[in-house]
């Protein structure tokens, strides 16, 4: 009677039995490096939602910034542009622009065969001049000095310092003409030209000696109400006479123009808005990695869930913004709801910004200085206890959780060496126990052979 023994496969029920042999700290590990990865990546996510607001806060309350908005407005807008501060008093002015500042421009023809040697001085006003080696500027020294190469010396010249740019324009076979223009505008910025030539006796004439006024050197003359009015003599045309305002002319008038300074209502309430939503912004992110979750649901919390040190986080951020005593974000038409999200009532903004036009920004303050100030200043050094690069809480919690994941690694190849030392184990009694039930198997065949009664 032949031998019947289970048939399986020695590799396949060693790494099954390896596996088991493994199976408790495996998981166990599992677990914890998954919730060390969670936590990692949830930091790396709070990181970002802070940073984020924390660079928002300064664009909107850093220096020189303001929730209050002013604007600058002229009456006959192609004659120039203007922007105001809101530190800028509400007002009307009226300009008489009879001429604008002009960057002085000229120009020298020059031919292919003019050969110019010796040296260049360009003055460009009172600056230090522009000394060109014209032999030294030609980079062919077997052909003659083209124009190109003067321009390209003047514009490469150390002494230059962007005072004058120079550039070749083609009028016709063989003939150029060099321009050099002055980077400022006004007549402070005047370019003249010396040529001094090597040769002895010198030439009675030189292209240098020969210049096209292509556009006057010229200041901006600006009347203050009418022709008659004040005069305003200057290099540019960016006027900023008028404290808190930028004024910018593109035009000349023929009638005097009229600059109104006010408040900007849009701009401040986008301003606001904008404070509002970059808040909820922060508060969603937050929300969201302390989410607690919910199996009914398979819904899985977020890798705070259950955080103190984090909750305690969105409830201070709450706390900020209702101040114990003083004026509240309220009274400007910015309220939270009862999870704690801003919304904005510009109705209420506005009346009381009319009632008290510096109210908000001295509520909501800067980040600014030294010392900051308000509400955004509270955020700011407050979120620095979190970012800090010291010391900061994410720099712990993330060195915590590097040192996690590392000793789970070392963990890991633990195990990894213990399930290959159980699997060769196993598979080696394995395979002779297979080896074995074949031998035994083969016996039982033999025997059957020799005392079967059947003789056929």
């Amino acid at each position: 009677m032949a031998i019947t023994s289970p048939t399986y496969d020695p590799a396949a029920t060693a790494a099954a039995l390896a596996e088991k042999y493994v199976f408790g700290q495996q998981q166990a590990l599992t677990a914890r490096t998954q919730r060390a990865s969670a936590t990692e990546k949830g930091l790396s996510s709070l990181r970002s939602a802070i940073s984020s607001f924390q660079t928002a806060l300064v664009g909107m309350t850093g220096a020189s910034k303001t929730m209050l908005a002013k604007s600058a407005v002229f009456s006959d807008t192609s004659v120039g542009s203007a922007t105001a501060k809101s530190t800028a008093v509400a007002g009307t002015y009226s300009f008489y622009v009879t001429a604008l500042a002009s960057a002085h421009q000229v120009s020298y023809a020059l031919n292919e065969d003019s050969k110019v040697t010796g040296s260049l001085e360009i003055k460009v006003g009172d600056a230090r001049p522009i000394t060109i080696d014209l032999a030294a500027a030609n980079t062919n020294p077997d052909d003659p000095l083209t124009p190109r190469e003067i321009a390209a010396a003047i514009n490469a010249s150390d002494d230059n310092k962007s005072l004058v740019t120079a550039s070749v324009i083609s009028t016709g076979p063989g003939k150029y003409e060099l321009v050099l223009t002055a980077k400022n505008t006004g007549t402070a910025s005047a370019i003249t030209v010396t040529h001094d030539s090597e040769t002895d006796p010198p030439p009675p004439s030189s292209p240098f000696d020969t210049v096209k006024q292509l556009v006057p050197a010229q200041n901006a003359k600006i009347h203050i109400g009418s022709t008659s009015g004040p005069l305003i003599d200057q290099a540019t045309n960016t006027f900023t006479g008028i404290d808190g305002v930028t004024v910018n002319f593109t035009k000349t008038t023929t009638a005097p123009v009229t600059l109104t300074v006010g408040s900007d209502t849009g701009a401040t309430t986008a301003n606001v808005q904008a404070f509002v939503d970059t808040y909820n912004k922060l508060k969603s992110a937050i929300d969201a990695l302390t989410a607690p979750g919910d199996p009914s649901k398979g819904t899985a919390g977020g890798p705070f869930a259950g955080d103190s040190g984090v909750g305690a986080l969105r409830e201070r951020l709450l706390s900020i913004l209702r101040p114990s005593s003083g004026d509240s974000l309220a009274l400007y038409g910015i309220t939270a709801n009862r999870l704690g999200t801003l919304s904005l009532d510009t109705n209420r903004l506005n009346k009381a910004l009319a009632a008290n036009p510096t109210g908000l920004d001295a509520l909501i303050g800067s980040t600014a200085g030294t010392t900051p100030t308000g509400l955004a200043g509270k955020f700011d050094t407050y979120l620095k206890g979190w970012t800090g690069a010291t010391n900061g809480q994410l720099k712990t919690r993330q060195e915590a959780v590097t040192k996690v994941l590392s000793e789970t690694a070392i963990r890991q190849e633990k195990i990894d060496k213990q399930y290959d030392a159980a699997y060769q184990r196993y598979l080696m009694q394995f395979t002779q126990l297979q080896a074995l039930q074949n031998q035994m198997s083969s016996n039982s065949s033999m025997f059957d052979a020799l005392f079967s009664s059947n003789k056929d």
